[in-house]
């Protein structure tokens, strides 16, 4: 068996139900909300959201690259119209109001459409909650540093970030800015994500359709049995 540095998943929705194990003390708790961030996240957090009794929703966010440095993040446009911006690049690179705007525009553009693609419905409110933010994995973290600013601006009570695999340097940045981290595996040396995984298929749009049509099923059923 391996250790926790170098732990190989089945896939993804294994890596969730070894996740969620860490994350127990979350289980039926009225206040928590657990998020996916597409596409690769939504199968992991959808076990997690599963063992934990949680409302599961997804959490969008598209970069807003420089103009002619498409690569190059001046901020993010996120799940619930939330735009945060890096100051420093914005003034660095002088961007103009108007060429921000174009931009912002475009990805707000393309958020709206995966967000109708992907849920068909408003996201859940996170405000006040405890919101569990899961991903399949990190490297360098960037959009899971997007996706933290962009989510403070809902104003929940707190964050959790949870992710199956992700370099030791990378945690302990994002510990630093919100209320907790797990990382279940902290592979050393850290290549790729994908090599913590033995089937790292690329998840389809379907299946995070499929995944969400179910947990938000699942989330009914009580309630209808009531009735």
């Amino acid at each position: 068996m391996g250790s926790v540095a170098d732990r190989l998943f089945k896939d993804r929705r294994e890596a969730g139900r070894v996740l969620a194990g860490l994350l127990e003390r979350y289980r039926d708790r009225a206040d928590v909300v657990v998020l996916g961030l597409p596409r690769g996240g939504v199968p992991v957090a959808y076990e997690v959201a599963r063992a934990l009794q949680a409302p599961l929703d997804l959490f969008l966010v598209r970069k807003l690259g420089v103009p002619g440095h498409d690569e190059l993040a001046m901020g993010a446009i996120a799940s619930g119209g939330v735009v945060v911006l890096n100051d420093d690049v914005v003034r660095g690179f002088g961007i103009r109001p108007d060429d921000l705007r174009r931009v912002a525009e475009e990805e707000a553009g393309e958020l709206m459409r995966r967000e109708r693609a992907y849920r068909g419905g408003p996201p859940l409110d996170v405000k006040g909650k405890v919101v569990i933010l899961v991903d399949d994995g990190l490297a360098t973290g960037s959009s899971m540093f997007a996706a933290i600013s962009a989510l403070r601006e809902l104003n929940p009570l707190q964050i959790v970030i949870a992710v199956p695999a992700a370099p030791e340097p990378t945690c302990r940045q994002l510990k630093a800015i919100v209320d907790e981290v797990v990382c279940a595996t902290t592979p050393s040396p850290f290549f790729a994500v994908g090599q913590s995984y033995y089937d790292f298929a690329q998840t389809t749009d379907d299946e995070v359709r499929e995944l969400l049509r179910d947990a938000w099923s699942a989330r009914q059923e009580p309630k209808a049995t009531r009735t």
